[in-house]
């Protein structure tokens, strides 16, 4: 099974992007399953219902979320009856919304989506640790899912290794979010979990983690708020990671990083240019 994840969509930048590229690469790569971290979709701060359908318009299966989950008020309303949009799993018990979901590809796949929220330099939620551990007990990879994705989004990244690790061997991917820049450690883990620490976003680079630059360097500088910070609007790299995962144990088999467009440079740039 061939799944991607992509990293926090910021602004319209970040909508624009995957609009462009998420439908050729559905087709190309032939994707079974398409997840997006959306949190910062709308002008940075929350998701709504109308850009929950464009992403589902566009092929995507499922929203995860994160800290900024409940910026727009409306998604308190709607999360309820949207079983495609979570948010993490360890925010406090009656929380509207689901944590954590399995569905069903239109091959007949069951995959379960788990999204939790760290700790380290974080809201104080409950334990992500235990929440995973939670749903790890009620389902089993490679018997009743055929892959399960773990969304930790958290600012440290010895937190979300720490994930990686935990889970080892009974997850098919666990990936970061949150910290808005893609890492390099795309790799699979001893027993078979695929990871990286940060999927990067969705969004114009030209920026500090998404927005104009002069709000977050005023703040820093002179430590005096200016306004409200806004997304930047350049054009947006697409970035994210594709993972195979075996038919029968559903661990990993490949995993891949994907940055289309933008100032970033494009997976298969590079060594195209040195051809």
């Amino acid at each position: 099974m061939k799944l991607l994840f992509l990293g926090d969509i910021v602004g319209r930048s970040g909508r624009d992007a995957v609009e462009k590229f998420l439908p050729d690469l559905i087709k190309d790569q032939g994707l079974d399953f398409v997840i997006i971290n959306g949190e910062n979709a709308a002008a940075g701060f929350g998701i709504t219902q109308k850009i929950c359908k464009q992403f589902f318009d566009l092929g995507v299966d499922v929203i995860t979320g994160g800290n900024h989950s409940w910026d727009q008020k409306e998604a308190l309303a709607f999360i309820s009856s949207e079983k495609r949009l979570l948010r993490p799993l360890n925010f406090p018990k009656g929380t509207p919304g689901l944590g954590a979901n399995v569905y069903q590809t239109t091959a007949g796949k069951k995959v379960l989506v788990m999204n939790v929220m760290g700790r380290v330099f974080m809201d104080a939620l409950d334990d992500p640790f235990a929440a995973v551990e939670a749903e790890l007990a009620r389902y089993n990879l490679g018997a009743s899912v055929d892959v399960i994705v773990v969304d930790i989004h958290g600012e440290a990244t010895s937190e979300k290794m720490g994930m990686g690790h935990f889970t080892d061997g009974r997850v098919s991917l666990v990936v970061g979010t949150h910290s808005h820049v893609p890492t390099a450690d795309a790799q699979i883990l001893p027993k078979g979990t695929a990871y990286q620490t940060d999927a990067g976003m969705c969004g114009d680079y030209n920026s500090v983690i998404g927005m104009q630059k002069e709000e977050p360097l005023r703040r820093f500088t002179r430590k005096i708020s200016g306004g409200r910070f806004t997304p930047a609007d350049g054009i947006g790299t697409m970035c994210g990671l594709i993972v195979e995962t075996d038919n029968k144990s559903g661990l990993a088999r490949h995993i891949e990083p994907v940055r289309l467009g933008g100032r970033l440079i494009n997976t298969g740039q590079a060594s195209e240019n040195a051809d």
